[in-house]
């Protein structure tokens, strides 16, 4: 997490531009921004070997690496007795996977998220991802790229990934984001999806609270062929292993009991530093679910996501992968960690990760339409069809679930002082010296934060203090104190 100071000087009413809060937005403390890590210029390429090289890099990293593996199995019997169950079961699973196809993916209606069944619930919990359908009407969803559209010919200076042909846009506070991020049905939609989460009492997180996180967004046209990214986990590479907190999280894989391994437990989340590097886009909040919301229509195979939908097996083999030569033999003495690259997204390939038969379990999520949300575990396998439908395009906003912990503060500190001032948000290229969307026209106010979804809007974007509920756990308590503290010296 980037260094946090507060600064006296206060937000100008000129500099918010914002008719609304504006003697608490005049208090409020401030990000001191030359003290955080400057980010070069750059797009989504840069945290992507594929997008950047064309391939895949080199998984060899070097040999003081291998200290990570002893220190993380300490009975290699019991682990290679582990992995060997794992790979029967993973290779059982992917033949159910793709002979079902798209309808594996758990579907839900917005109406019924909170009378959920079990059974359905505990689909969604297994496959890591899920489909929300109705977040946000089709019309009102729909008009969001049109605005898009014209927000970007207006601001022709827009930078995007590829760069002749743009199709992911470096774009954070364009008023169609706010106001999708402000919906109050999304917001409920984010908060849902963070309660399928839990951790123990003492730990300072709250799951009723969700925290924005200002991402790209994706207008893929008809045909487009150029924009392929291929099966990926996001959140950080090698830091799953060698980071202390981030490797917590997995204490049952590596004591070799898979399958009591937990993928939903937040406790050792908390305090997991997935970007130990000086990455360009990889994302230092803790994310439960990764997601977007569809400004399209978007059938499987055109233009939609891909997954993996097996969140405990198929996290299991990626952690257990780099242990093991191809005779099943426990190495614990090489630097090899397929596909994870410092400063880079863990990138997948058949040849480094050949028992996960990317070619069978990579399934593409069902039809979606504007409005639907897409939801996935943040350590979970995805990828992008290779291209789009020739008649229909592919566009998505990225807003993620995020709830209030120690990581997700910080970060939101100094995020409301990037929309305040119209800068790349954090984690991305540019930030913060880029001058981002400060000189576009049409750019969001605070003041479309409380139009498009009121109170509960206004705290997701840390623009109002959070409300300390007396149901809340210990911990939970905690998160909010603390969060009110920094963002608003309460």
């Amino acid at each position: 997490m980037m260094p946090l100071t507060t600064s006296a000087t206060a937000v100008t009413v000129q500099e918010a531009q914002c008719p609304v809060n504006v003697l608490k937005l005049q208090n409020f403390p401030r990000a001191d921004l030359s003290k955080v890590s400057v980010k070069a210029e750059g797009d989504i390429s840069s945290v992507f070997s594929s997008l950047e090289d064309g391939e895949i890099n080199s998984s060899t990293l070097p040999l003081t690496y291998a200290a990570i593996k002893k220190r993380l199995v300490t009975d290699p019997q019991a682990f290679k007795a582990s992995w060997l169950k794992l790979k029967k079961r993973l290779a059982d699973e992917i033949e159910k996977i793709s002979k079902e196809g798209p309808a594996i993916i758990p579907s839900v209606e917005f109406s019924e998220l909170q009378t959920m069944s079990n059974e359905k619930r505990k689909e969604v919990l297994k496959r890591g991802c899920v489909v929300v359908r109705n977040v946000i009407p089709r019309d009102e969803a729909r008009s969001y790229k049109f605005e898009l559209e014209e927000y970007i010919k207006n601001n022709p200076q827009t930078a995007g990934f590829p760069n002749n042909a743009k199709v992911v846009y470096e774009l954070y506070w364009s008023k169609p984001q706010i106001k999708a991020r402000s919906n109050p049905r999304l917001i409920k939609t984010l908060n849902f999806m963070n309660k399928l989460w839990h951790a123990d009492d003492a730990t300072e997180i709250c799951l009723d609270e969700n925290l924005s996180y200002a991402d790209r967004l994706r207008i893929r046209n008809p045909g487009d062929r150029l924009f392929t990214l291929g099966p990926h986990s996001d959140a950080g590479s090698i830091e799953r292993w060698e980071d202390e907190n981030y490797s917590k999280c997995y204490k049952d894989i590596w004591d070799g009991k898979w399958e009591d391994y937990d993928a939903y437990n937040a406790t050792h989340r908390v305090d997991a530093n997935s970007s130990l590097y000086d990455s360009q886009g990889n994302c230092t909040m803790f994310r439960t679910f990764q997601g977007w919301v569809s400004m399209s229509e978007i059938h499987p195979g055109e233009g939609t996501i891909q997954f993996a939908p097996l969140i405990k097996e198929v996290t299991a083999y990626l952690l257990m992968n780099p242990f093991f030569k191809a005779n099943n033999e426990i190495d614990l003495d090489s630097s090899t960690f397929p596909g994870a690259v410092p400063s880079k997204a863990q990138e997948y390939s058949p040849t480094m990760h050949p028992e996960l038969q990317l070619d069978k379990i990579m399934t593409p999520a069902p039809t979606v339409y504007p409005g639907d949300m897409v939801f996935w575990h943040c350590d979970l396998i995805h990828a992008v069809d290779p291209e789009c439908s020739e008649i229909m395009d592919s566009s998505v906003m990225y807003i993620p679930s995020t709830p209030v912990c120690k990581n997700n503060t910080e970060y939101s500190f100094i995020q409301r002082e990037a929309f305040l001032r119209k800068l790349v948000a954090p984690d991305f290229p540019g930030f913060p010296t880029s001058v981002g969307e400060s000189k576009h026209i049409g750019c969001a106010e605070p003041s479309d934060v409380e139009r498009s979804g009121g109170l509960p809007a206004l705290r997701n974007f840390a623009l109002e203090a959070l409300e300390c509920k007396v149901d809340y756990s210990k911990g939970a308590k905690e998160a909010i104190i603390s969060f009110n503290k920094l963002l608003f010296g309460d």
